[in-house]
């Protein structure tokens, strides 16, 4: 296991967050000025190597991070290694924004659809990073979606699933991608979460199905996005047990 950290949100660093893995690496670039794409696709670059690298090397590489933008660099490092990855997206809210749906603006709604092919100029062209077919997608845990999100979902190949009793019949075929927003923790168990979304898994149930997904032996990479504000000790309530899943997997 090869665990990468990168200290940003949104491609701001973040020298304080609070991440909840000792890392192999840690990723930082000098952002050029621009917009938020232009400075996202400078820092995922050095993400996709660095992943490229280790599952050439037959790793699992563990990407630690701020947002969920980071899947973009992962799942391209992938792609260049060989890989073609189906994934299994954990988080409260699904992600599948776009601009003409979007309420806030927040690029962090769009992340999913993104990899999924939606605006590619933005940043998958600028890092080779192939869109990922609907149907190898599996949403788990979301509970926080706006309505166009459901429209979309509805219609989609995207297939849905609870955290609570995902089984392995559920998941596509081939490798895995497997990306945990640890927003989709219940925030009783999270503390200072951005986007809190009540209702949710505890911890122990989040890491049991990730344990059950590593021990099917088709996890290529992990993605870890900690949407927390920094100086909550958010880290110190999830770690441990993750530590633990990753380290026995």
């Amino acid at each position: 296991m090869t665990v990468l950290r990168v200290p940003h949100f949104l491609g701001e660093y973040l020298p304080e967050l609070d991440l909840p893995l000792q890392g192999d690496d840690v990723i930082l670039s000098d952002l050029p000025a621009g917009d938020t794409w232009v400075r996202l696709a400078a820092l995922l670059a050095p993400v996709a190597d660095a992943v490229a690298v280790a599952a050439g090397r037959g790793e699992r590489p563990v990407v630690v991070s701020g947002d969920c933008t980071t899947a973009f660099g992962t799942v391209a490092g992938l792609q260049r290694a060989g890989i073609d990855p189906a994934v299994v997206w954990f988080d409260a809210h699904g992600d599948v924004q776009t601009l003409e749906t979007t309420a806030s603006g927040f690029v962090g709604g769009f992340a999913l659809r993104m990899l999924l092919g939606y605006r590619p100029e933005w940043v998958a062209s600028r890092l080779g990073l192939r869109p990922v077919p609907e149907h190898r997608v599996v949403l788990a845990g979301a509970r926080d979606l706006d309505p166009p999100e459901v429209a979309y979902l509805e219609g989609s190949g995207i297939s849905r699933a609870e955290v609570v009793g995902l089984a392995s019949a559920q998941l596509p075929d081939g490798p895995l991608y497997v990306h945990l927003d640890l927003d989709v923790i219940d925030p009783i168990g999270v503390p200072g979460l951005r986007y809190p979304a009540p209702g949710g898994p505890n911890c122990a149930q989040v890491t049991a199905a990730l344990s059950m997904l590593l021990a099917t032996g088709r996890v290529a990479a992990v993605g870890i996005a900690c949407t927390w504000h920094p100086g909550h000790d958010a880290a110190a309530a999830v770690g441990d047990r993750l530590e633990s899943v990753l380290a026995a997997n």
